[in-house]
């Protein structure tokens, strides 16, 4: 069930990455795209993409932030986690997680994305099933961090997969709709939670290890069924006929000149993805305005159940934060991609985090309700620009093996985010968390110092090439100059 390379010529020190859609020679005319055509293929993709990679995310992000709803259920007694015995369990995921993307997105290209994917999904929810089975920290941990080996492939990989079928103006809202999985886990979550919380006692398991035994036991059986449901590369897939395949090819040519291609990965493209700003400081976004989400969800039970509500309300009460999260998420999407630009979309969401977490450092002597509005801001504005920023670096790449290393790379570091997040809600700060808090904000002016940079000296690599002056590329040894992918002079950058 491997999906070998066709070309490997292994005595140059080259590889190639798989045959595209891009690349496949053509049958078919190559006159004016039918409207009507295109508008049902990409109907069709939508309907075979993203729900089945929408529930794998959702199950992933959920299996990765149970552990808040069952720290509120009695597992810091039953485990002893005192101190700081959470946060480390909390960052040791990430630890794995982190070290492991990169290798994995490399990997992906060898195999076919549905047998790697769901077997990857399998695994993870074994291992949270196994959670429900401890009875120390130490075995916490070891499954902590074997549940980051594991999932750290999942994100990078549906990344790549996905941009591989769409037009760069149309995957925003659709990174979008797919990034809503994280809200309706958090949103399921407490919601579960809730309603497996009555579940304590029964056959001697305590109710946090319920959660993690029915929530493990959901995600496994669901993998065996995504394996027959994730869509494969374009010129591997079942779904799609040879004519479909062809104006797949020729709609995503005309979005981005065929020549931005980068399918050989040599010194010479090594180096140049190694050196692209818009990685470094894409990352540095994701990273930045991924505190604030990270942390907040780790957290949400804990900072609910602070503002004196019971374990249980304090469950319920982050459904609808995530409800509104949602929203903005959906409404910042639709209308980025309407404008065909993120830039300004980011100034909003810095500024609705600003003001909720200027309230929640100020809290002193406020009312529950007063507080409450402040989460809702910060998840507001926190959850509109995550994942605009990982669509934003995908529209501003081209070519195989740039958007294989570019997304593995942002992700990797922009999961450092989790490490911070999970270690600065410290317990004797409760409940104002003020380092929390400003620890947040700082991280999310960080990722909004970071777009303004990658906004600049992207509008200026455009002015650039408008006036001719990365023309000489195109007097480059043919080889070099059909392996630039967006370095090539006629792409152009979306800010």
């Amino acid at each position: 069930m491997l999906a070998v390379e066709e070309k490997q010529p292994v005595e140059t020190g080259e590889q190639v990455a798989p045959k595209s859609h891009q690349e496949s020679s053509s049958d078919f005319s190559d006159g004016p795209i039918d409207p009507k055509a295109e508008s049902r293929l990409v109907t069709k993709l939508d309907f075979i993409i993203f729900p089945t990679f929408f529930v794998i995310y959702m199950m992933s992000f959920l299996d990765r932030i149970n552990i808040s709803n069952a720290r509120i259920q009695g597992m810091v007694a039953d485990l002893d986690l005192t101190g700081n015995r959470f946060n480390v369990a909390l960052f040791t995921y990430y630890i794995s997680y982190i070290l492991l993307e990169v290798p994995s997105n490399m990997v992906i290209k060898r195999f076919r994305p549905s047998l790697y994917l769901s077997t990857l999904m399998f695994c993870w929810g074994i291992i949270n099933m196994c959670m429900g089975f401890v009875h120390s920290y130490s075995a916490l941990i070891g499954l902590r961090f074997l549940l980051g080996i594991f999932e750290a492939g999942v994100l990078p990989g549906i990344i790549y997969v996905t941009s591989m079928y769409y037009k760069r103006h149309e995957y925003q809202k659709r990174m979008s709709f797919f990034f809503c999985s994280t809200v309706v886990a958090g949103a399921f979550g407490g919601l579960l939670a809730y309603a497996i919380a009555k579940l304590g006692g029964h056959h001697g398991f305590a109710a946090w290890r319920w959660i993690f035994i029915i929530e493990g036991a959901i995600t496994s059986t669901l993998a065996i069924i995504a394996a027959f449901l994730i869509i494969d590369w374009p010129e591997q897939t079942k779904y799609l006929n040879a004519e479909e395949k062809e104006l797949l090819r020729r709609r995503l040519a005309a979005d981005v000149d065929d020549s931005c291609r980068m399918d050989v990965l040599n010194k010479t493209s090594f180096k140049m993805i190694m050196s692209d700003y818009k990685i470094w400081l894409g990352a540095l976004v994701y990273m930045g305005v991924g505190v604030p989400g990270l942390s907040g969800t780790f957290f949400l039970p804990t900072i609910l159940l602070e503002f004196n509500w019971k374990a249980q309300e304090a469950q319920v009460r982050t459904i609808p934060v995530y409800v509104v999260a949602g929203g903005t998420m959906l409404i910042g999407a639709w209308a980025s991609d309407k404008l065909r630009h993120r830039f300004s979309f980011f100034v909003a969401g810095t500024s609705l985090v600003t003001i909720g977490y200027g309230m929640l450092l100020a809290q002193e002597g406020k009312s529950r309700d007063y507080k409450f509005g402040a989460v809702f801001l910060v998840f507001g504005g926190a959850y509109m620009v995550t994942p605009m920023a990982l669509a934003w670096l995908q529209n501003n790449l081209s070519g195989h093996w740039k958007r294989a290393f570019g997304s593995s790379i942002q992700v990797t570091i922009g999961n450092i985010a989790g490490i911070i997040g999970s270690n600065i809600y410290l317990v004797n700060e409760a409940p104002t968390y003020v380092t929390g808090y400003s620890v947040s904000l700082a991280m999310m002016w960080l990722g909004m110092i970071c777009a303004t940079i990658l906004a600049v000296l992207m509008w200026r690599d455009n002015k650039k090439r408008d006036a001719g002056e990365r023309d000489d590329r195109l007097n480059l040894p043919e080889d070099v100059k059909n392996n630039l992918g967006d370095a090539y002079p006629t792409f152009r950058f979306t800010l």
